[in-house]
């Protein structure tokens, strides 16, 4: 019997082939090394410990607003992804739509559903809509799981030689401390911020979602000129840290805009 000269390439190999994630909506597929329900664990504590410190507002309008809209959203996301049989991409997740005060104009969705949205955001989302431009966009980070593909690329390069999955099960530490660079939401975006690539993916897959939701998704070209001018008068917006905002993403955007509006349905 002949035997491999390099059984660690072909296992590797394997590994790799095994923790591709083909993207449910842009077909897109990414290197996710992580375990889903590892990261949800991970989500679950640091979303706590961030809530301990920052106490979501209560009983108001907006407050009301940003759980109807990621209400609608998780809902169109569920049944969308029930059509094509993946409903399994979010089995285990328990959704949370939060607004803290806070002054930064920023929001995140963490992998389980848990979404924050800050206070200093409401001004320039103007309107149910601008919100779902917002929230639409970042519960895609997490469907489209951008956060464990910015943690595998970065495991791959910290696990030097080693084999990924005994630095997965022997370095847990590492992998949380990776975690926390990723979703470092104490008070800014993680270190390892999201590629522009997975930011476009997440305006396109945005779109969409809002107008499942019953949104009307050319409300996003408007709420991007806000942010853009938001910009323009002073240092960008956190929201906006690896992505400005400039007219090449509207553009995009605006064609992406006939593709979601068949998704739309008004409410």
């Amino acid at each position: 019997m002949r035997k491999f000269k390099y059984p660690a390439l072909i296992m590797a190999a394997l590994l790799l082939l095994a923790a591709c994630y083909k993207n449910p909506v842009t077909g897109r597929s990414s290197l996710n090394l992580v375990d889903e329900s590892t990261m949800r664990t991970m989500a679950n504590q640091q979303y706590a410990s961030f809530l301990s410190t920052n106490r979501p507002q209560q009983g108001t309008k907006d407050v009301e607003m940003v759980k109807r809209v990621g209400s609608r959203i998780a809902t169109a996301v569920q049944q969308y992804l029930a059509s094509k049989g993946q409903q399994d991409l979010v089995a285990g997740y328990q959704w949370e739509f939060n607004l803290v005060n806070n002054n930064e104009a920023n929001a995140w969705c963490m992998p389980g559903g848990k979404v924050v949205v800050y206070s200093g955001i409401m001004p320039l989302v103007q309107n149910e809509a601008g919100l779902a431009v917002v929230m639409g966009h970042e519960i895609a980070h997490a469907i489209a799981r951008h956060g464990n593909e910015r943690m595998s690329q970065e495991l791959a390069v910290q696990a030097g030689g080693e084999a990924l999955s005994v630095a997965l099960s022997s370095k847990p530490a590492m992998t949380q401390n990776i975690f926390n660079a990723v979703y470092g939401v104490g008070s800014q975006l993680g270190t390892l911020a999201y590629s522009r690539k997975q930011e476009s993916e997440a305006d396109h897959m945005g779109l969409i979602f809002m107008a499942m939701a019953g949104y009307n998704p050319n409300e996003a070209a408007n709420f991007w000129q806000r942010m853009a001018g938001a910009s323009n008068a002073q240092k960008p917006p956190v929201f906006l840290s690896t992505h400005p905002s400039d007219q090449n993403r509207i553009n995009q955007i605006k064609q992406w805009i006939p593709e979601a509006m068949k998704y739309y349905k008004p409410h």
